[in-house]
């Protein structure tokens, strides 16, 4: 896939107005939205709904809008991700760490999704040093630590899979106490 060529991009914000100047929206579009996030945002797997999910779950930003539906299938013995499929409507950093999730949740263990979810959660709040191994890709939202409104849609997917794990796992616990 091609890039986002930066020249193009800066005579297309330069195009839409003296006051992303003015008001530093220039900067902070270089920060977030580079070449990287933009291609991970164009090119998310999964996408789409299962057919027979164990879970699905939708989850909202209050502060901007975004959302995301997620529908989750784990393995039998309920420890790995089955299948994912989601429908994201988020920003291009909402989308970015939905395709940075998608493509790496099938097979990997429950505990590491959620690991994925503290380190990315503490990475934005807490300047914590981006996940490593399989989602080391989440190096690229570090930007976003600096602009706090954007630390929810950046978690979404994520918050959304967790959410969606833990409840199948509740549904199970319910389950084996009433048989």
């Amino acid at each position: 896939m091609r890039g986002f060529d930066g020249a193009f991009r800066r005579a297309c914000l330069d195009e839409l107005d003296p006051w992303i100047r003015q008001n530093d929206v220039y900067a902070m579009s270089a920060d977030l939205y580079h070449n990287r996030v933009l291609e991970l945002a164009a090119d998310i797997p999964h996408l789409g709904a299962l057919e027979n999910p164990d879970a699905s779950v939708e989850r909202v930003s209050k502060i901007c809008g975004s959302t995301i539906r997620l529908d989750l299938t784990l393995t039998p013995d309920r420890t790995r991700i089955a299948a994912i499929a989601v429908d994201p409507k988020a920003c291009a950093l909402g989308q970015a760490a939905t395709s940075i999730l998608t493509g790496n949740a099938v097979g990997t263990p429950i505990d590491e999704i959620r690991a994925a979810h503290a380190a990315l959660r503490a990475m934005l709040k807490e300047n914590a040093p981006a996940p490593d191994g399989r989602f080391a890709e989440l190096r690229h939202l570090a930007g976003v630590a600096d602009y706090p409104p954007r630390h929810t849609s950046t978690l979404l997917a994520f918050r959304a899979v967790v959410d969606a794990i833990d409840e199948i796992i509740a549904a199970e616990a319910e389950t084996s106490l009433t048989s």
